[in-house]
């Protein structure tokens, strides 16, 4: 299977873990097969190359989530980054373009498009098999796949198929309803839409081109900011005359918010943090280092991380993403390809975070104008490259950064590092990147 996963947006219903660099896909609430925690990201990657080995899978996502993805999937993926947000159809033609362009797929090539955040067994991945056979038989242009509804939500849009068959022609789509019309949508057999399709990589390629001015990959990506901002389904799918629907009868949960991804988490706690005798359905995620105590809850959430504190009902914590768009705060952690950066205090003229780097990696090579940094080594090894010159470090070392000069730490070991930043801009734009042969 060819597969693109589309990994987008912020999750702001589930902050405060979650936030514009660290999105819901990311965070480690489950876990695999070994008891080790795993992210929706690594859980599907999981998934996917369990139902093929041979699976190849591109991940479209935004610059800010590049990171995050190459932490916890290495080389396993190949990721499209998008050079801005254009919505849906943009992304998939760009990452369409990739397959072509820069993998080499060809016209014939069925290509599978899926969210990168779907909570579901292996079934669903086995259905998305099927609809690659399907697109291989010539049968549609499209072939969707469909959720078999389980109540009458007004969370989804809906596909009406022709009729009530594994497979079927669609009728139309509808967009989301209020309950009473989405159980009329029901009793027609109706689906919810999941944004799960296939087709031949030419035949939305060649639709590409008929909505969108380009070349080929390179030629988009470079004038990526004047595309379109419209939705695939908008684009292509309720446009389309030649498209049919696979009907999944499988579990399906959309986790987009506390209280369904609480339904599935491996365990009711994650993180130092009890619960007296007296809590009822009650899940606490802490990812401080001090303690949460809870007693007398009853249907509560609460996620702690660096980035605040949620106390909310459950069914409640479903409508914060409004209350969550008010609050504005530094982003404290962040998952980095190297490994992970989290905020200890932050001050006028000064920063102090934690950093940890993986054996084998490094930081880029870089320089700062108005700050300078002082690394303590917490514990591993390494060495560092400071203007060309290069040193050993273990635990207990310090190095000292001044303004303008070159850096860098490279982990022989897993490192943790106590780093300190002093000056009078302490931001992401005072940082300048050189090229070094690592």
């Amino acid at each position: 299977m060819n597969i693109i996963l589309l990994s987008g947006g912020s999750g702001k219903r589930l902050w405060p873990l979650s936030n514009d660099v660290r999105s819901k896909q990311f965070i480690k609430l489950f876990k695999d097969e070994n008891g080790d925690y795993e992210s929706m990201v690594q859980r599907v990657h999981r998934q996917v190359t369990s139902v093929d080995k041979d699976a190849t899978i591109t991940i479209a996502t935004s610059k800010s989530q590049v990171s995050a993805i190459y932490n916890q999937l290495g080389d396993k993926v190949s990721v499209c980054v998008e050079p801005c947000r254009r919505d849906t159809f943009p992304a998939i033609v760009l990452a369409a373009a990739y397959l072509k362009d820069v993998k080499g797929l060809g016209d014939d090539e069925c290509v599978v498009v899926c969210p990168v955040d779907p909570y579901v067994d292996n079934t669903y991945y086995e259905a998305v098999g099927e609809l690659e056979k399907l697109v291989q038989q010539n049968d549609a242009n499209i072939t969707l796949m469909g959720i078999e509804p389980t109540y009458p939500s007004e969370k989804y849009g809906y596909i009406i198929p022709s009729e009530n068959a594994e497979v079927s022609s669609v009728s139309e789509f509808k967009e989301k309803p209020d309950t009473e019309t989405a159980k009329g949508y029901l009793a027609q057999g109706a689906l919810w839409n999941a944004g799960v399709f296939a087709f031949k990589l030419g035949y939305i390629l060649k639709r590409a081109h008929e909505l969108l001015e380009f070349k080929g990959y390179h030629d988009l990506y470079s004038h990526y900011d004047t595309a379109t901002k419209i939705s695939f389904d908008y684009a292509v799918l309720e446009k389309e005359s030649s498209i049919q629907v696979l009907r999944y009868r499988g579990d399906w949960k959309d986790v987009g918010t506390w209280n369904m991804m609480a339904e599935v988490m491996s365990e009711p706690v994650k993180g130092n943090a009890t619960l007296d005798d007296t809590c009822e359905n009650t899940t606490v995620v802490n990812e401080l280092s001090i303690p949460i105590l809870g007693m007398g809850l009853k249907n509560v959430i609460i996620a702690a991380s660096g980035d605040g504190i949620l106390v909310s009902d459950k069914e409640q914590s479903g409508y914060m993403k409004p209350y969550v768009e008010k609050i504005s705060t530094d982003i404290m952690f962040a998952e980095k390809s190297w490994g992970t950066y989290s905020v200890i205090d932050a001050e006028s003229g000064s920063l102090t975070v934690k950093i940890t780097v993986k054996a084998g990696a490094h930081l880029s090579y870089q320089a700062h104008e108005f700050r300078d940094e002082v690394w303590t080594i917490l514990s591993g090894a390494g060495k560092t490259i400071i203007d060309g010159m290069e040193q050993e470090v273990k635990a207990g070392d310090t190095v000292t950064m001044a303004a303008g000069c070159k850096h860098t730490l490279i982990a022989e070991t897993d490192l943790s590092v106590l780093e300190v930043q002093i000056g009078t801009d302490i931001t992401e734009t005072d940082k300048t990147v050189y090229d070094f042969e690592f």
